[in-house]
């Protein structure tokens, strides 16, 4: 399959989607079993697509799209191992990370499950060193800060992860203080650096390719911080530094000790890295027992996702509302609006996740793609984001298509039953604001407001139409987070099988990269007649420009 465009289902849902233009949400809703028809649950997940602008009829076409895509083929071949990841020749293979230990799975002859269950085990007793308190620096003072230097997903998701279940800490002797670091600049890491005392840190290099330019940046400059303040320039990469990378050779050069290497593997796409080694911190942060129930969660959704019916299907589902508010109602603006502060970085982590899987404009085959792939993601959390842009999702121009998620139980762990009673209904003023707004955006109002004079007030109206999702989850733990995540992993999976592109590589981050090794070196050339003769006129400016500025200071 080539185009999905040319498919009978395809032409039958641009039919439907004219039909829909004539309808408002508000008259959809009226049907009393419109919920019951268009919700699904799943172990503890309840994905309510009620309030999209989808018919009964509009989910059969759909679910036909589906099958004439041969969608239950490409899900055996992403599970099975085979190298669905075309344009780099091998498997996308996230979901081995998270098998049960006892399980197999055989790619090329070789079980896959034996490397990453050694490097589990290998990652579970640096965690208990560390968590123990017998990690010692040079000095022989215990560890107690780490750093995680990371970049995209060795950075989004963990980060993402260690704040959503911050709470699960789990009893130790020697709590451990986590931080983030990314950002090439150097900002995050001379904030980090003022604060912290080098005799007690320890840092976590991440890096499949352990070469990646804005991590190595920060790496080096961390090391030469130690050694500036610890001298032992050998005993201070061993002691004070973890290597997490696809590259023994690499870690090994660059000076981290074998004992304090973590592996993961090619076929682990970054932003589908935070089950493997690179979740060190969320490891460090919840326990390795807490790190396997998030394991546990996304395999379950994994198996779910296997085995369920195309009709009852969480992530199938998600994704072909998805498709029909790109594709057919012409809807290519996503928002992520999690009704609960853990879930702060949930819209960042998405972000990547869907823009840098299915932002792609070509067919596996080479062929440009003629309909519209992956929307413009943002987000942020609803309460706040109430406060902000929530007046163009009610007022504005734009068609938005809204994920609201929340858990229903909070605060259940706090002890002294006036102050639960006081957090619990805070969440429940949450949980009000989040189905409020997801009515609101799907009602609108009936006719123009009036005045107490009877003059009419249209700037008033709220225009309603807007479809949203709901995703509620009983409570979020370790494990219903994994589910959570690995939902929206295979949403994306479904969504570029039916537009035929391959979600598992990212060529639009490479080119960049080179091309700004090149501009650095013109920086330090500081010869302004070969940036005029290299560069285009306006990137030639630019260079002058700070060329002459630097002269200046």
């Amino acid at each position: 399959m080539s185009r999905p465009s040319t498919l009978a289902s395809w032409y039958a849902l641009q039919q439907e989607a004219k039909q829909t233009d004539n309808r408002h949400l508000r008259d959809m809703s009226n049907d009393k079993q419109r919920f019951t028809q268009l919700s699904r649950s799943f172990n503890g997940l309840l994905l309510d697509f009620s309030k999209q602008r989808i018919e009964p009829l509009t989910l059969q076409l759909l679910l036909q799209l589906a099958e004439e895509c041969q969608l239950t083929s490409k899900i055996n071949d992403l599970l099975g191992g085979q190298p669905i990841n075309n344009s780099e020749l091998r498997p996308a293979l996230h979901t081995a990370l998270r098998l049960p230990a006892k399980a197999k799975l055989f790619v090329e002859g070789e079980d896959v499950n034996l490397a990453v269950q050694a490097s589990l085990t290998k990652m579970q007793q640096l965690v208990a060193k560390l968590q123990a308190g017998q990690w010692r620096g040079v000095t022989g003072l215990p560890i107690t800060d780490v750093v995680n230097l990371g970049v995209g997903g060795s950075d989004l998701g963990p980060l993402m992860v260690c704040h959503a279940l911050a709470g699960f800490k789990p009893e130790q002797t020697a709590p451990l203080n986590l931080h983030f670091v990314s950002t090439i600049d150097g900002s995050q890491l001379a904030e980090r650096l003022k604060k912290l005392n080098p005799a007690t840190t320890l840092f976590i290099f991440s890096s499949k390719s352990f070469s990646t330019i804005d991590t190595l940046t920060n790496a080096n400059t961390a090391r030469h911080w130690l050694i500036d303040k610890l001298g032992k320039e050998t005993l201070v990469i061993k002691q004070h530094f973890i290597g997490v990378s696809a590259s023994t050779k690499k870690m090994t050069e660059w000076g981290i000790a074998k004992e304090h290497q973590l592996i993961f593997w090619d076929w682990v796409g970054g932003r589908y890295s935070l089950w493997s080694a690179i979740g060190l911190p969320i490891a460090l942060q919840i326990g390795m027992d807490g790190f396997r129930e998030l394991l546990a969660g996304a395999h379950a959704l994994d198996v779910h996702f296997a085995n369920n019916p195309l009709a009852n299907n969480l992530p199938v589902l998600l994704a072909l509302t998805g498709i029909w508010n790109i594709n057919f109602l012409n809807i290519r603006a996503q928002a992520i609006l999690p009704y609960d502060g853990r879930l702060k970085y949930f819209p960042d982590y998405l972000t990547q996740l869907e823009m840098e899987s299915n932002g792609k404009s070509t067919t596996r085959e080479g062929e440009a793609v003629e309909y519209a792939t992956c929307p413009v993601l943002w987000g942020e959390l609803g309460p706040n984001a109430q406060h902000a842009f929530y007046q163009l999702l009610h007022q504005g121009t734009e068609a938005v298509n809204c994920d609201f998620i929340a858990p229903i139980h909070r605060y259940d762990e706090i002890k002294d039953s006036e102050t639960r009673r006081q957090f619990q209904d805070q969440h429940r003023l949450s949980l009000a604001n989040c189905f409020a707004q997801s009515r609101l955006l799907m009602l609108g109002d009936a006719a123009v407001p009036k005045s107490a004079a009877g003059e009419a007030m249209p700037h008033m109206l709220y225009r309603g139409n807007q479809p949203s999702t709901t995703l509620l989850m009983n409570e979020l733990t370790p494990y219903n987070l994994g589910q959570l995540i690995a939902l929206y992993e295979h949403k994306v999976f479904v969504q570029a099988a039916i537009w035929n592109i391959n979600p598992f590589d990212q060529w639009g981050v490479e080119l960049g990269k080179k091309i700004a090794l090149a501009t650095e070196q013109a920086l330090l050339a500081k010869d302004k007649q070969a940036i005029a003769l290299a560069f285009d006129p306006s990137t030639s400016g630019l260079l002058n420009h700070c060329l002459t500025v630097q002269k200046k200071l």
